[in-house]
């Protein structure tokens, strides 16, 4: 099993943190911080809770003056740049940092902290408790010198940004959003544009016609914003979504046709491979995107649909291609595999092409 991401936040990160704040903090009780966060609940606590838990531990640790304790952990945070233990920075402005007359402190150190760790998570609250507010603060830093600052501004107000609060009032109404990913759309940074493209994605799932009317503006004006708008709209195209796929040029399935779709077994061992085999075949050339879905079987008994990307191809006028493909039923830390009957079904642009079923043996 694959070393967990929360474990990579351990003793030794801890007391390096400790030891780091003790030697600009002379009163940093070392062991009490270490003691305290790592107590009892430490071994069961996920990710963020570890993060909060670090958070949790310096507030009881450093000056109660809040700005007294960031002015020590300015000095130390640029030691952990990429390291989980830094977002524990960005989190303690979130936990400690969100009374209005310490507004602007906090959102200062939003800023500095980011560039170390970003500060996607903690910015969240801000907007929530003053949405006009913050998003003026969050379209200001879309004009930042560093990068780092400008893809804060994207990614802090995602809608659905994984592992952040869900933001509600963009998921109803995401036009606030709009000025900031407009002014980053063409950023030189592709850090940046990722995160546009994925601010794009978060807003398809609840308004899919606005980003397919943004992706029509924004296509064909640089090759950055067409990189933008092809990953951004990933969501609709997996989808079907007719007209995000016409946009690119996968609108044609008449002339295709598939053709020997087969299984090499029905029954897969636990752990075990599924292979499949098909042809496309083009009776004019067409623009093709392929995908097949896997219906897997989930812990409750019921089917959980994953779709996967085989390829965006041209094919020529009667041309035929020929593909076979694996895919593991091994367990990763991501998923876990049970037994039953699955699902394995071809799509060729956008358009489901043939299903086939199969058996996932228990171990």
């Amino acid at each position: 099993m694959p070393e967990l991401l929360k474990d990579r936040i351990n003793h030794a990160l801890i007391q390096s943190l400790a030891l780091s704040i003790h030697a600009i903090y002379d009163d940093f009780d070392v062991e009490k911080f270490i003691s305290t966060t790592m107590d009892s609940t430490w071994d069961k606590l996920e990710l963020k809770a570890r993060v909060r838990k670090i958070s949790s531990g310096l507030g009881c640790c450093l000056p109660e003056n809040y700005k007294e304790a960031l002015a020590i952990l300015d000095q130390v945070a640029g030691n952990y740049s990429s390291t989980f233990a830094g977002t524990c920075f960005p989190d303690f402005v979130e936990l400690y940092g969100q009374d209005e007359r310490d507004w602007d402190a906090s959102i200062s150190a939003l800023e500095r902290y980011t560039v170390y760790s970003s500060s996607e998570f903690a910015v969240r609250p801000f907007i929530i408790n003053d949405e006009a507010r913050m998003m003026a603060q969050m379209y200001a830093w879309s004009k930042h010198d560093n990068e780092h600052v400008r893809r804060l501004a994207s990614e802090g107000c995602r809608p659905q940004l994984p592992w952040g609060q869900v933001l509600t009032s963009f998921k109803k109404d995401p036009t606030p959003i709009l000025p900031i990913l407009e002014q980053l759309k063409d950023d030189p940074s592709l850090y940046v544009r990722k995160s546009v493209a994925n601010n794009l994605n978060d807003i398809s799932k609840t308004h899919p016609d606005l980003v397919v009317s943004i992706a029509k503006q924004w296509c064909g004006k640089s090759e950055r914003t067409d990189w933008i708008i092809k990953h951004g709209c990933r969501t609709l195209l997996k989808k079907g979504n007719r007209d995000a796929l016409a946009l690119f040029g996968y609108h044609d399935v008449d002339s295709l046709a598939v053709e020997n779709f087969a299984l090499n077994s029905t029954t897969i061992p636990a752990g075990g491979e599924l292979v499949f085999f098909f042809s496309v075949f083009a009776g004019q050339q067409a623009k093709v995107r392929l995908e097949y879905a896997i219906d897997y079987v989930k812990a409750n008994a019921k089917r959980n649909r994953k779709i996967f990307q085989i390829s965006e191809i041209t094919i020529k006028e009667n041309e035929k291609k020929l593909y076979s493909r694996k895919h593991s039923f091994a367990d990763v830390s991501t998923r876990k595999h049970y037994p039953g009957k699955h699902s394995v079904t071809l799509i060729v642009n956008g358009v489901e092409r043939g299903t086939l079923d199969f058996e996932l043996l228990p171990q």
